[in-house]
C-alpha cells in the first residue's frame, strides 16, 4: 500500500516534537567496560532546560509501548535517566549476506514506532502525522547477534511529528552513504514496512531536506561538521534511482 500523504516536518518548530536536538550531554552511570554494544546501562542525557527533559521522557514512554526503546528511570532536573537495549548495532552487522534480514526488520521496526500514539508521546500535538525517529537507520536498531532480532532502537533525539516517509527515505539515505554495496536490498525496508517503493524524487526531497536540517544544527552546535553535512547533500543531489 502506498504511503499516506504528510507535509514533511520540520525539526525547527518545538512544538511538534522534541525539538532542535536539545540533548547536550549523554553519559553512562557505570561506565562499564566489556559490555557490548548497547548494553543496559544506566545512562544520563541532560538537556536544555526542564521542560524538555519531561517531554522527551514522555515521548520514550509512549514509545516502549510499542518498541523496545530506552527505558526511563527517572528524571532529574534537566537530567533524564534511562536504560539503553542491549544489542549489536545494525549498521555493524550489516552486509550483503545481512542486508535482507536487517532492512525488513528495519522496516518492520518503524510501522511500528508510525503506529505509537501521538498524543501520548506529546502534549497537545498541533498538526496531523507520525511520531517519526528522525534519525533512523540500521546504526540506530540494536540485533541479538546470533538470529538478528531486534532488541531496541536509540537516538531518539530528533523525535517528532511528520511524515513516514521521512524515516524511510533517511534510512535508504544511510544505506547508499555507508554500505553501498547493500543498496540492491533497499527495496526490504519497504516491503517490511508494508508499503510501495515512492517515487525517487519524493525519497530525494525528503533525503536533501534531512541533510539540510542535520547541517543548520550543526552550524547552531558549532561542532565543526556543518560542511560536511553541506557536502553530503551535495553528493545527495547527484543521486540517481
Amino acid at each position: 500500500m502506498p504511503l499516506a500523504p504528510t507535509e514533511i516536518s520540520r525539526n525547527d518548530d518545538h512544538r511538534y516534537g522534541v525539538g532542535v536536538a536539545p540533548c547536550v550531554l549523554m553519559r553512562d552511570m557505570n561506565n562499564t567496560p566489556g559490555h557490548e554494544s548497547g548494553s543496559t546501562q544506566p545512562t544520563v542525557q541532560t538537556f536544555t532546560d526542564a521542560d524538555r527533559a519531561v517531554e522527551y521522557a514522555r515521548m520514550l514512554r509512549a514509545v516502549t509501548t510499542k518498541v523496545p526503546a530506552p527505558r526511563v528511570r527517572s528524571v532529574d532536573g534537566t537530567d533524564v535517566i534511562h536504560d539503553v537495549p542491549a544489542g549489536s548495532s545494525g549498521g555493524e552487522l550489516l552486509n550483503r549476506d545481512t542486508a535482507a534480514a536487517i532492512l525488513s526488520a528495519c522496516g518492520r521496526t518503524l510501522a511500528k514506532i508510525h503506529r505509537v500514539d501521538t498524543t501520548a508521546a506529546f502534549e497537545n500535538p498541533s498538526r496531523p502525522g507520525v511520531l517519526v525517529h528522525g534519525d533512523f537507520g540500521p546504526g540506530r536498531v540494536r540485533f541479538r547477534r546470533r538470529d538478528l532480532t531486534v532488541t531496541g532502537i536509540v537516538g531518539w533525539e530528533h523525535a517528532r511529528i511528520g511524515a513516514a516517509v521521512e524515516d524511510l527515505a533517511w534510512c535508504e539515505w544511510s544505506v547508499r552513504n555507508a554500505h553501498p554495496d547493500c543498496f540492491d536490498a533497499v527495496p526490504h525496508l519497504y516491503h517490511g514496512y508494508g508499503t510501495d517503493v515512492p517515487p525517487w524524487v519524493t525519497r530525494q526531497s525528503v533525503m536533501l531536506a534531512t541533510c539540510r536540517r542535520m547541517g543548520d544544527l550543526a552550524a547552531r552546535r558549532k561542532d565543526g561538521t556543518a560542511t560536511a553535512w553541506h557536502r553530503r547533500a551535495a553528493i545527495t543531489a547527484a543521486w540517481r534511482e
